[in-house]
């Protein structure tokens, strides 16, 4: 793609890099180095082609409490098999009840702040946390929790849970959670590969303005756990569990005083510290293993360097504890940020609840999903203009692409600050592309790559396989792979003792590069678009298409809500597929024969003729995963007529049927395998 370089929807101020965390970093390397480095484009390349030496500076820099040998940085040879500090130890969650590098964290600062829908305020200072962590540390030792055991959370987003995770993790036991709404079955698919010993969970729970009760799930779950030695109720609930002993959360924090003194212990750099779910969009959900260093040397760069987060924020990502950015959002304490944790709806009890919370709390950092910033533009909200956010100074979003329009939307109705889409994921448990203090933010693109990231655009031609950098002009276009190891990579996956499924999963594609399933496409401006899932990248009269395309130019029609390209197999075609988009209206039924032909005109003016779809239907809804994802495999085996592989991923299943028999779509089935 090449053109004029787009004006940017933001600029930062002049010397802004320079007053950042990531200037300050710059100067630090110039100086051990002995070299001139410039700028950040000089930074980045230094960092992916001399990454050894520079996550030894960085870990340098940032005050890392390694015991053993520091050397070397980066042992074994190649993605998939090498180890970052093999020989080193160190305490994760030392590291962020005390944060490292110089970073003042005083025992009396607010380390986190707990709220709900129903009004409900906990707040802890650094001081009480590390308290509380040690004594339910001490409780569950006692309890024979330690290195090597499973513990599961079904909880909530809140201090209780934050702390029940922490304590967890300094024993040297493995996390996993998942959020209280999910069903057994579905919890079990996941929770049940690890054989947990022991389960966190709330009994109870609210959610937009009703109180659900979890004891029935909860009971049908450890009915089907023999390995579930006890459970722990966060909210103090009384539970009788055939079978398991039950206990309240509260008799863990009246316990052993005297054994909560001393830092956490400390294990291998590479120790396990967390099995995160898949979403299982493609079979049953992979237990993706990440260690403890690797996670917290991530996610230290990301949010100092990236995010330029210290002392002085406040960082509320609207997570649920199940989420991978749960565990990002809590990583921020080793910044010396304060945490802030919600609970519950965010519509309710105001359409612009969490908006509310951001101005009342004087959020500094806020993060957020693209879907609920199309919510708010939707619904008209107008959360600058209704709320002080002054404090605000950036906005991240994540979970989807963001579209175009929502950036100029966020800068005219929330605030003129820096609005960053960032993507990663579980299988990393961090991001790949994200933003920069010192960077201009463009529309529906990431202002950069994150440092000591390979990242490239993988693409064929004929039997050669290119993997392109951001070039001199212009972009390039292909599946996102990293090529040299990164700390965050996984240790593997649960079970997996030979490591075939960790190599199909991830280097089966491209041979000795991760290959992330993503399609991305990279400026020479640096950023990065996220193109939607490769998994999901059409292929339509030979001409490979990202779903991402399409709906960006759907963002011009209000009167579409949302929508899913997919490619149905047509024998009688060229290439033999076509393109069908399924469409659901913001009013049912308004999926005339005109606005069909307008959008199809658009397409083919705004993309290309091949991005223009043989067939537009209007459906009820889309299929969708439990965390809100859209499931184009599963609407692509509707439109085919097969049973989609990831049903019980799904939380809205029986659209798949409508699809599937909807008239249009089953004649142009019938028609194509005649």
């Amino acid at each position: 793609m090449s053109g004029g370089a787009p004006s940017p929807v933001y600029e930062p101020p002049a010397g802004e890099l320079g007053r950042s965390q990531l200037g300050a970093f710059l100067r630090f390397c110039e100086g051990r180095l002995g070299r001139a480095l410039g700028d950040e484009a000089a930074l980045y390349r230094f960092s992916v082609d001399e990454g050894a030496r520079f996550w030894g500076l960085f870990a340098a820099w940032a005050g890392l409490r390694l015991s053993g040998e520091r050397e070397p940085v980066i042992g074994g040879e190649g993605v998939e098999r090498a180890a970052f500090f093999p020989r080193a130890r160190l305490s994760y969650v030392d590291h962020l009840v005390r944060p490292p590098g110089g970073v003042e964290a005083p025992a009396g600062a607010t380390a986190v702040i707990g709220l709900d829908e129903a009004g409900a305020r906990e707040e802890l200072t650094r001081g009480e946390l590390a308290r509380r962590v040690g004594l339910v540390a001490a409780a569950l030792a006692r309890r024979g929790v330690g290195p090597g055991d499973r513990v599961l959370g079904l909880c909530r987003n809140t201090p209780r849970t934050l702390v029940a995770y922490l304590a967890t993790l300094s024993l040297g036991a493995t996390w996993s959670a998942a959020a209280p709404d999910m069903g057994a079955e579905l919890v079990l698919a996941r929770a049940g590969q690890v054989a947990p010993k022991l389960l966190f969970a709330d009994a109870r729970y609210p959610y937009h303005g009703a109180t659900r009760d979890n004891r029935e799930r909860l009971a049908a779950l450890a009915a089907k756990l023999p390995s579930l030695e006890r459970v722990v109720a966060l909210d103090d609930a009384p539970l009788a569990i055939a079978g398991v002993e039950a206990e309240p959360f509260e008799r863990l924090l009246g316990e052993g005083a005297g054994e909560a003194e001393g830092a956490p212990a400390e294990f291998d750099f590479n120790h396990p510290l967390l099995v995160l779910f898949s979403s299982g969009t493609t079979g049953v959900p992979k237990c993706i293993v990440h260690g403890a260093g690797g996670t917290l040397l991530e996610h230290l760069k990301e949010l100092r360097l990236h995010c330029d987060l210290g002392p002085r924020d406040r960082l509320l990502f609207h997570t649920t504890a199940g989420w991978m950015m749960y565990n990002w959002l809590v990583s921020a304490l080793a910044t010396g940020a304060t945490v802030v944790l919600y609970d519950g709806s965010v519509t309710f009890p105001e359409a612009d609840s969490l908006f509310s919370l951001v101005a009342r709390e004087r959020v500094t950092v806020f993060g957020t999903s693209a879907a609920y910033l199309g919510y708010c533009r939707d619904e008209g909200l107008e959360p600058g203009a209704a709320h002080d956010l002054s404090a605000l100074r950036l906005v991240c979003s994540t979970g989807s692409v963001l579209a175009d329009p929502l950036y100029d939307w966020a800068a005219e109705k929330v605030a003129r600050v820096p609005l960053h889409s960032i993507s990663g994921g579980t299988d990393i448990v961090g991001c790949f592309v994200m933003g920069s203090p010192g960077r201009p933010v463009y529309r529906g693109e990431s202002p950069s790559i994150g440092l000591g990231l390979d990242v490239r655009a993988a693409r064929r031609e004929g039997s050669r396989l290119l993997l392109e950098r951001c070039p001199a002009e212009g972009s390039v276009r292909g599946e996102l792979v990293c090529a040299a190891p990164f700390p965050s990579r996984p240790l593997g996956l649960y079970g997996d003792e030979g490591g075939k499924r960790f190599h199909e999963a991830y280097f089966s594609q491209h041979e000795g590069v991760w290959t992330h399933g993503d399609a991305v496409e990279l400026t020479s401006r640096g950023t990065a678009r996220i193109l939607g899932r490769s998994d999901g990248v059409l292929n339509v009269r030979g001409v490979r298409i990202g779903p991402g395309e399409i709906y960006r130019v759907l963002e011009a029609f209000p009167e579409v809500r949302a929508a899913a390209a997919v490619e149905q197999k047509a024998p009688g075609e060229l290439g033999g597929s076509r393109l069908v988009l399924l469409v659901v209206m913001a009013e049912r039924g308004s999926l005339t024969r005109p606005l069909t032909l307008k959008i199809k005109k658009e397409l083919s003016t705004r993309a290309s003729p091949a991005h223009v779809p043989e067939l537009i239907v209007e459906v009820s809804d889309l299929p969708r995963t439990h965390n809100g994802k859209l499931s184009e495999r599963a609407a692509r085996d509707a439109v085919n007529g097969l049973e989609a592989a990831n049903r019980d991923a799904l939380k809205n299943a029986e659209v798949l049927g409508e699809i599937m028999a909807h008239p249009a779509i089953a004649a142009a089935r019938e028609g194509g395998e005649g």
